[in-house]
């Protein structure tokens, strides 16, 4: 599989994490923990004895033989746009008619939150089924290292627009949550013409309203604007540093891994399913490893926390992006706080979906749910 001779696309093979797994293993045994008071509970972050105890099971209870094995049977590709690697999954259906689709994630995510959703996307719902391309953004992962500032939302979505292309997919739809959900829009902004369809969840932009707008919401959209408002009050200091020293919590990030540790696993617990107290009862905790995993041994601690800088940046120096035409689907969970007659403003929505359970991490605490909405939507969309 390659493009021209400047844009080859090449097979990817997994470095060899062995001794970089017994460094991590000393490391965390090795952890100074803080001995000034702490509450048990989350109100100031993560609790040091339920930290203590998630600590101990990554480096003593995780299975970093199934963990390898699962990285080592996905199929991962490389190729290089603007000097950046690019490091993606291609799975490719077994039916000729399959769409092309390409999956972002974002922060502190990977491609691994898709993986409980790629056979059903695979094997489809029997009018359609999608050749999926999950790449990994730029300073994630292994796209990486970082080679160049500006990586922001539009110039992630030119670099999906100049992979599909490498790939020979001419015509494609575009999904993701979090970053993702910002990138795929940016996607159909940019290539009207080759995207077919946008699906989106995972925003965790709230709306601004006034009074009477909010007392006119129902109790649901209330319930999940209520959310996003106490998110914004005291869950959302992350992203001021990573938007404003990305580099300074970047040097913490990557000699501590429990530290990393700590400052990933809070979004589970924050962002998921609000019914679920403890962030493994929404999410595996084997799959919250894997995750945290990930960008340790690939030290993608400071140079992903740098994407937030990036878009401050991009906010501030570029005009937005005009919309689209292009057609929209949006799966709605707990977490989320859009709102349909705003999305209708910015969008064109021709799909719309509200589901009782499931977070901000749609394909991993809910794939089911995730996966048939996808399914729904694109089978909706006229094709050329």
């Amino acid at each position: 599989m390659s493009g021209s001779a400047s844009t080859r696309v090449l097979q990817y093979h997994l470095p060899d994490f062995t001794l970089a797994i017994e460094d991590l293993k000393r490391r965390v045994d090795a952890t100074q923990w803080p001995n000034s008071v702490y509450a048990d509970d989350w109100s100031r972050g993560v609790p040091k004895s339920y930290l203590q105890t998630v600590a101990h099971y990554w480096v003593h209870g995780f299975d970093w033989e199934l963990w390898q094995a699962r990285l080592s049977g996905m199929p991962h590709f490389r190729t290089e746009i603007e000097g950046q690697p690019i490091h993606f999954l291609h799975y490719r259906s077994d039916r000729p008619d399959a769409m092309p689709l390409v999956m972002t994630h974002g922060w502190p995510s990977s491609f691994m939150e898709f993986d409980q959703v790629i056979p059903a996307l695979l094997n489809g719902n029997g009018k359609i089924c999608f050749n999926l391309v999950i790449p990994s953004l730029p300073g994630f992962g292994f796209s990486s290292p970082l080679q160049s500032f500006g990586w922001n939302h539009r110039r992630i979505a030119a670099a999906w627009g100049q992979l599909m292309g490498q790939l020979g997919y001419e015509e494609f739809g575009a999904c993701g949550g979090d970053t993702g959900s910002l990138v795929a829009p940016a996607l159909a902004s940019l290539f009207p013409q080759r995207v077919v369809g946008v699906h989106v969840n995972g925003g965790l932009l709230r709306p601004h309203l006034t009074a009477d707008e909010y007392l006119g919401l129902r109790a649901d959209e209330r319930r999940r604007i209520d959310f996003a408002t106490e998110l914004l009050r005291l869950g959302t200091g992350y992203a001021h540093i990573q938007a404003t020293r990305p580099q300074s919590v970047g040097y913490a990030l990557t000699d501590s891994p429990v530290g990393l540790l700590a400052w990933i696993i809070e979004k589970y617990k924050e962002w998921t399913d609000p019914r679920k107290p403890l962030p493994e009862e929404a999410v595996d905790l084997n799959d919250i490893l894997s995750t945290v995993s990930l960008y340790w041994l690939t030290n993608t601690a400071a140079s992903s926390a740098n994407l937030y800088y990036e878009v401050r940046a991009e906010k501030q120096m570029m005009s937005p992006l005009p919309r689209t035409e292009v057609p929209t689907g949006i799966a709605v969970f707990p977490t989320d706080p859009v709102l349909r007659h705003r999305a209708d403003q910015e969008f064109n929505v021709v799909h719309w979906n509200e589901y009782d359970r499931g977070g901000h991490f749609a394909a991993i605490e809910a794939p089911d749910l995730y996966s048939a909405d996808l399914l729904e939507f694109f089978s909706s969309l006229e094709r050329s």
